[in-house]
């Protein structure tokens, strides 16, 4: 008798909390293409990068459970989530990992401080086919709909080619007209001016985050933020590996003796 196939399972995470829009959004686009885990934090956790629960115990319940789809929150960050998830949920490793869609550009150096990109590494680093998703737009009711064929299109391209070991995705789209997509480089910035001191009522100085992103090479057209700001989507090719192999032989050369 001939078996039955079993359907590509994808696991869905981000780091807006599982009452994101984002996340309702990207679930909906997942099922069709495969059975859904969604192991998403309990609450916002922007800017987490990679960071992991070490001084309180976690702990995750499910929320929902029918055809093809199952959801969990967790009281971690997004990288607890995938590992949890991998650790203790799923009975097989999944064919996709999805984060997103996070509300807000994680282009350029946004990526380090992403705690979407951080749980989409953390998947990576688990030899997981892994994918970022994110939209040029903060606020808590964007509009996804422009960008939901071209996730769709993404996703079943990197599931039918595949990845290296190493690598993930990096998408961003902006947040209205979409031209095409761009596969393209992180860009050269920083975020400066970040600090904003205010007194408080007693006369202490406190901090609020805020400042802008400065794009250091802004005529480059073929980076991650050039694409956005022309209305294209960019994917950048992301890996785990921070090594530099091009200053190996240099740091060789040091004379590092006593």
């Amino acid at each position: 008798m001939q078996q039955t196939l079993k359907k590509p399972l994808i696991l869905i995470t981000n780091d807006d909390g599982d009452a994101a829009r984002g996340i309702a959004v990207l679930t909906q686009i997942m099922m069709q293409l495969g059975d859904v885990v969604v192991m998403a934090p309990d609450g916002p956790r922007s800017g987490q990068s990679n960071a992991i629960t070490v001084s309180e115990p976690l702990r995750y319940r499910k929320i929902e459970e029918r055809e093809g789809l199952v959801r969990y929150i967790c009281t971690g960050t997004p990288t607890d989530c995938v590992k949890l998830a991998l650790h203790d949920i799923l009975d097989r490793k999944p064919d996709l990992l999805v984060s997103g869609i996070n509300h807000g550009s994680n282009a350029a150096i946004n990526v380090i401080y992403s705690g979407t990109m951080g749980a989409v590494l953390e998947g990576c680093e688990n030899g997981v086919t892994s994918i970022g998703f994110s939209i040029n737009d903060h606020t808590a009711n964007a509009d996804f709909s422009v960008f939901e064929p071209y996730i769709l299109k993404i996703a079943q391209e990197t599931m039918k080619n595949g990845l290296p070991y190493g690598i993930c995705l990096n998408v961003n789209a902006p947040a209205d007209t979409i031209k095409g997509v761009k596969i393209a480089r992180q860009c050269r910035g920083n975020w400066t001016e970040e600090y904003e001191k205010r007194l408080d009522p007693q006369g202490r100085n406190y901090f609020w985050l805020t400042g802008y992103f400065k794009n250091h090479e802004p005529e480059s057209k073929d980076t991650d933020e050039w694409a956005l700001a022309n209305k294209y989507i960019s994917i950048v090719p992301t890996k785990i590996d921070l090594t530099d192999f091009d200053s190996l032989k240099t740091l060789q050369n040091w004379d590092l003796t006593d």
